[in-house]
């Protein structure tokens, strides 16, 4: 597909260099900058004026160590990062990611996303993002709970309901939001019920939040359908991952007349032929927290393949919804031959740029991320506007809004795609579309 433009080419290299060996930051940014061409031969001032450079540099980096001590009394140490990326459009706004892999470039990769991410959503939200290398995995509750409590006792100072308002991410859900919010609340007192989303409905959370992210990659891979006059009910789909994106993703899919047949884990997968059980699969997970082999343990149509990759089950649609960089070259090349229509990336990045590519230059409807997964950030979004008003909506409403927020996503990316010439193009529309609200909006701030 396309190329780096060469007035782009300086701008990458300096990126390459003045953060060496952050390999998914580099591939973020090379992905937005290759959609970038026709719009800086269009509009030569977001060179001239450095909009480039900026944006590619954070406006803070957080990096600082957390204290904590098990349950034998032992004294354990994170590291734990906030990056607050750009702040053009409003407050600094992403999720926090518990995970052993976390280091500071992939929470600079997962920041950069987020910009553009939440502009596509039209809310008034910057980016950032944050996370730590502590594992949930095997922890008992105190134990999480005192991780949380020390890690939110140096990130309290640089968070505000106007300044910075992080969210759940892999690994932080609504046990650890809890735990990081009881400990803002414990220092400050002050009930600013806006400085976190993913909260419990129980002290400020909205509803459809858990479900968002999910549901949201499902109603954008439904517009893109609609778009060449297809739809989803009827489509063979298959779901990576078993967490929160891919079962509400499952979920909605089911919903809308989709057959959902496999899932996946570190583990391996599973194949339903009868359709998902997203009950069942709720209650292994996120109650049981088994492996996904417990799910074919207790259903007779469902078959567990340890190890493989869930992408050689043939389908018509493919969500990937785990992590970055699962679905290579090769699984992009088994899902071209069987068959698949429309891919919809739940997941931040989950698919390599040479599947990306194939998938583009293979007419598939590709989703990126930062399109397709805009859901969370944006019912985030909305509980924002609940705890700013001291409100609360119904499932239904909020559903709504989040559906209504998608279209508009695809909307923007899909007129975007059309101006710069290349229609039908999901990821230079994404880039481009996001890219222009973000340096307009920088350009109207100022040198800052």
């Amino acid at each position: 597909m396309s190329a780096l433009d060469p007035v782009l080419q300086p701008h990458y290299e300096t990126v390459l260099a003045r953060n060496p060996g952050e390999q998914e930051f580099h591939q973020a940014v090379l992905e937005v900058l290759e959609s970038l061409g026709p719009v800086v031969r269009k509009h030569r001032h977001y060179v001239d004026e450095a909009v480039i450079e900026r944006l590619c540099e954070p406006e803070r980096q957080l990096l600082f160590r957390v204290p904590w001590t098990d349950d034998q009394g032992r004294v354990q140490i994170n590291r734990a990062f906030r990056v607050e990326f750009n702040s053009a459009l409003g407050p600094y706004k992403g999720g926090l990611r518990f995970h052993p892999s976390v280091y500071l470039g992939i929470v600079k990769f997962l920041g950069f996303e987020q910009i553009f991410k939440n502009a596509l959503t039209g809310m008034p939200i910057g980016g950032g993002k944050g996370g730590s290398d502590f594992d949930p995995k095997g922890k008992s509750d105190a134990e999480v709970m005192r991780f949380c409590q020390s890690m939110m006792t140096e990130l309290y100072r640089h968070l505000g309901e106007y300044t910075d308002v992080p969210a759940g991410d892999i690994g932080v859900g609504g046990r650890e939001i809890g735990y990081l919010f009881g400990q803002y609340k414990r220092i400050t007192n002050r009930y600013e019920s806006g400085v976190l989303t993913g909260k419990g409905l129980a002290y400020g959370g909205s509803q459809v939040r858990t479900e968002a992210t999910g549901y949201g990659t499902v109603f954008f891979t439904e517009e893109m359908l609609k778009a060449r006059g297809q739809s989803l009910s009827g489509r063979r789909v298959v779901v990576s991952g078993s967490g929160n994106v891919a079962i509400y993703a499952a979920q909605k899919a089911a919903a809308l007349g989709a057959h959902v047949v496999a899932c996946s884990d570190s583990s391996g997968y599973v194949v339903d032929e009868d359709g998902l059980d997203v009950d069942l699969l709720k209650q292994v997970k996120e109650v049981e927290r088994q492996r996904i082999s417990a799910y074919a343990d207790q259903r007779r149509a469902a078959t567990f393949v340890a190890g493989g990759s869930v992408w050689d089950v043939r389908c018509e649609v493919a969500l990937p919804c785990a992590t970055q960089n699962e679905l290579d070259t090769d699984a992009a090349r088994t899902l071209l031959a069987n068959g698949v229509v429309a891919v919809a990336e739940g997941a931040n990045m989950p698919c390599t740029p040479g599947a990306t590519r194939i998938f583009r230059e293979g007419a598939v409807l590709f989703a990126p991320g930062k399109a397709a997964n805009a859901g969370g950030v944006a019912t985030s979004a909305l509980e924002m506007q609940q705890n700013a008003s001291r409100d609360s909506w119904s499932f239904a409403h909020t559903e709504e809004r989040l559906r209504d927020i998608m279209v508009g996503v695809h909307e923007r990316c899909a007129t975007a795609a059309d101006e710069y010439g290349t229609p039908g193009d999901y990821v230079s529309g994404a880039n481009i579309s996001s890219f222009i609200q973000v340096a307009d909006a920088m350009l109207s701030l100022g040198v800052v």
